[in-house]
């Protein structure tokens, strides 16, 4: 189903059971891509959401995907979320939730290693080949290098990937 839905939808794309996808319309996955068991994939109705070929998303993953882009080859651990939105909070009369909603957009660089249960906040962009640890957040509008190691709550560089 979610092939005819989708603004793209590559070869041998696996998409595990109870896995729920909103606004499919705005989203473009790419070849290989595996689609963990209980996944939560929530787009916008003018969004995009782009998941690069061969990306390997873990079972009871949460993604706030109004504008994300996971590059090719990422590995997305079971339980890791993205939050690219959030309410402004102003003004302060109203209920936070019923402010106005700031959409960031959070991308993954390709070959990027995404932990278990990691968080990911809005305007967070992580490098080609970084590594963000298990358990980790990563705060809004943080900008990982590649080939770094990031790690903690909040997360912070511990060092970066060496060549062998």
């Amino acid at each position: 189903m979610l092939r005819a839905l989708c603004k793209r939808f590559g070869s041998g794309v696996k998409v595990g059971m109870g896995v729920l996808v909103l606004h499919p319309h705005t989203f473009e996955i790419g070849d290989a891509v595996f689609i963990g068991n209980q996944s939560f994939l929530q787009g916008r109705h003018d969004g995009r959401c782009v998941i690069g070929a061969h990306t390997w998303i873990g079972p009871q993953s949460y993604f706030d995907c109004r504008d994300m882009e996971l590059g090719a080859y990422v590995g997305w651990g079971p339980g890791a979320k993205v939050l690219g939105s959030e309410h402004t909070g102003e003004p302060l009369n109203i209920p936070i939730i019923q402010t106005d909603l700031v959409i960031k957009t959070v991308s993954v660089g390709d070959g990027a290693d995404i932990g278990v249960n990691a968080v990911l906040l809005p305007g967070v962009s992580v490098g080609e080949g970084a590594i963000i640890g298990a358990g980790a957040v990563v705060p809004r509008d943080t900008q990982v290098p590649a080939n770094a190691i990031y790690a903690g709550v909040p997360a912070k560089l511990l060092r970066y990937r060496t060549a062998p």
